[in-house]
């Protein structure tokens, strides 16, 4: 079943999403259905629990046809620096340049309680923090300047009002 995807405003995105404690069927039913949802938006990379209204620490994504979930994930070192445009299913067709630290060590479960560590960076980098960040209630806008937010909630302000939902925004890094 796919769920509708929360976007910018709804208070659910604000806010932290509680720890997984007991990974069941229920837990992978919902990842079965975040992996529906993501699918049918077309053009994201990753899907937090909370981006649905679940508040529960969730992420799945789907990266070179590879499917995969981490229940509970937390950055454990980072360093670097990459900016990149970065886009969110919760702020559909606004992009913006976000400066992140490149690499990041990250540790989670799977699906059946067992311990996973990713050392990534770039793009599988970058997914991991903006996705760990929804967990935190923690949105791009959060991690702008305040030129650059100013500048986006314009952009946002101005794609809700359009009659083009196909038109998309970039602002850049200032």
């Amino acid at each position: 079943m796919a769920y509708e995807i929360r976007t910018y405003g709804d208070p659910v995105l604000k806010s932290k999403a509680a720890p997984v404690t007991d990974i069941n069927g229920k837990v992978a039913r919902l990842v079965d259905d975040m992996f529906v949802t993501l699918h049918e938006s077309d053009s994201g990379l990753a899907l937090a629990a909370p981006q649905i209204g679940v508040q529960k620490q969730i992420v799945v994504w789907d990266i070179d046809d590879e499917m995969r979930t981490i229940i509970n994930p937390t950055i454990v070192e980072s360093d670097g620096e990459w900016v990149y445009s970065e886009g969110c299913l919760s702020i559909p067709e606004l992009y913006v340049d976000i400066l992140r630290p490149n690499r990041v060590l990250v540790r989670g479960l799977d699906l059946d309680g067992n311990e996973l560590e990713f050392e990534v960076d770039e793009l599988m980098g970058r997914m991991f923090q903006h996705e760990i960040d929804h967990l935190n209630g923690v949105l791009m806008f959060d991690r702008m300047t305040t030129d650059q937010r100013k500048q986006a909630q314009t952009a946002w302000r101005e794609l809700q009002e359009s009659s083009d939902p196909a038109q998309s925004r970039h602002v850049p890094l200032l």
